[in-house]
């Protein structure tokens, strides 16, 4: 998204963890048919080496192909991290809102916090409003591009219905001009899957045409992806401003009011959500026992996600055998799952390289991948800075302004830090 305005305030601004999905029981079989999916590298494949610089794709541009100016030869630059925020647990999304202000969701403690001079404080909030149980909390974060003027801010959460169950929705809230409290303006959209809390998505960008889009899990319900009036394993997509399904999805006359909001199905549990130079969305998917995925999204795309009967994690992330086209990952972990989350296009010439790069966080294997993709969409490399290797599990990544990363960990126990990341 574009760069956001900045906020002055009006008055001073005052002064057993669960682990993620990834540590789900998975199934230990690959079937054969998960080898009909089309040759992408592995995590394996595209290991960094000490310098952090990884081998290119097996899978060379083409004689006279068009290249994406991230690809062409730059230094990969030193990087510096710094802390600008402990003490947190579970932080799960993080946005700058202006005048060196931070503002981050804490998933476990339902809790909106801003950070400012290293120092953070929670906003009046209804925590006690959000549903909390296991991958299921007080999840995505976005800030409207016209926060500046408007003060509008969007969550994801869990809630608890009229009749006693659980869902997962989209909540737009206005934040006061010191950022000490929310006010519920409007719930968006509801009804988005829960069961027991697990694969409850669910991340949040506004795209450069103003659409709010929304990534979401399958709630572990094995028909949920596939079926077009569930909004479960899809992204969604819908006006910020009234919650209305946006016109340009595939199904805008359906008669089920839930089939018009969905923009692309089949997915297992979406976690990152971003949208590149040339106008492009991408999607990060978390894998069963293989395959986490990166998928450039089409509009009314099937990515394949089919675990029936029952919920059955040895299918393929992308099933090849289910009828019609299914679109293919540009990236795949391979044999083991990395367990990706948030993810940005990084942006600025200061980053060299690593300019025009996706840049992944990854929970289980505690790093960042930059994957760079040409103007096709075609991985070219793969890397993952040993500078940021040192930190524990990364849930999320987020460009500020000036350019610099945004990185929350996920290690748990109120141990959780928000770092700045620059280049060197």
């Amino acid at each position: 998204m574009a760069p956001l305005g900045l906020r002055r305030p009006t008055r001073p601004v005052g002064g057993h963890a669960h682990r993620g999905s990834r540590l789900s029981a998975c199934a230990a079989a690959v079937l054969a048919a998960a080898l009909l999916a089309p040759a992408a590298p592995t995590a394996r494949a595209a290991q960094a080496t000490p310098d952090g610089h990884g081998p290119t794709d097996s899978r060379t541009a083409a004689p006279g192909s068009t290249a994406d100016p991230a690809a062409a030869p730059r230094a990969v630059p030193r990087l510096r991290v710094s802390r600008v925020a402990s003490g947190l647990d579970h932080p799960w999304d993080v946005r700058s809102i202006g005048e060196g202000r931070l503002l981050v969701t804490q998933r476990d403690r339902a809790a909106l916090t801003v950070v400012e001079d290293g120092e953070t404080r929670d906003v009046d909030f209804p925590s006690d409003q959000v549903w909390v149980s296991g991958e299921t909390g007080l999840m995505g974060l976005e800030v409207d591009p016209r926060f500046a003027d408007n003060g509008r801010i969007y969550t994801c959460q869990g809630a608890t219905t009229a009749g006693g169950g659980h869902d997962v929705r989209v909540v737009a809230w206005t934040l006061d001009d010191a950022a000490t409290t929310a006010t519920r303006a409007k719930v968006l959209l509801k009804g988005l899957p829960a069961s027991s809390g697990r694969h409850g998505g669910c991340r949040l960008l506004i795209a450069r045409d103003g659409s709010l889009l929304v990534g979401t899990g399958d709630a572990a319900v094995g028909t949920n992806p596939r079926d077009l009036t569930s909004l479960g394993g899809k992204t969604l997509r819908l006006d910020r401003r009234t919650g209305a399904p946006w016109p340009g999805n595939p199904f805008p006359r359906a008669k089920v009011r839930s089939k018009r909001y969905v923009h692309t199905y089949g997915h297992r549990n979406v976690q990152g959500l971003a949208q590149r130079a040339d106008g492009s969305l991408w999607s990060v998917e978390q894998g069963s026992f293989r395959d986490d995925e990166v998928n450039r999204l089409r509009n009314g795309g099937d990515y394949g996600w089919h675990p029936v009967p029952g919920y059955n994690e040895q299918v393929p992330m992308t099933d090849r055998s289910l009828p019609g086209t299914q679109v293919a990952a540009r990236w795949r972990s391979g044999p083991s799952t990395v367990a990706t989350c948030g993810a940005t296009f990084v942006r600025g010439k200061q980053w060299g390289a690593l300019r025009g790069a996706l840049a992944v966080a990854v929970l289980k294997d505690t790093e960042v991948l930059f994957l760079t993709f040409d103007a096709r969409g075609d991985l070219r490399k793969v890397r993952a800075p040993a500078e940021l290797r040192e930190h524990g599990r990364i849930r999320q990544v987020t460009q500020a302004p000036g350019g610099a990363l945004l990185l929350t960990t996920d290690n748990g126990d109120g141990n959780d830090v928000v770092l700045r990341v620059t280049p060197a």
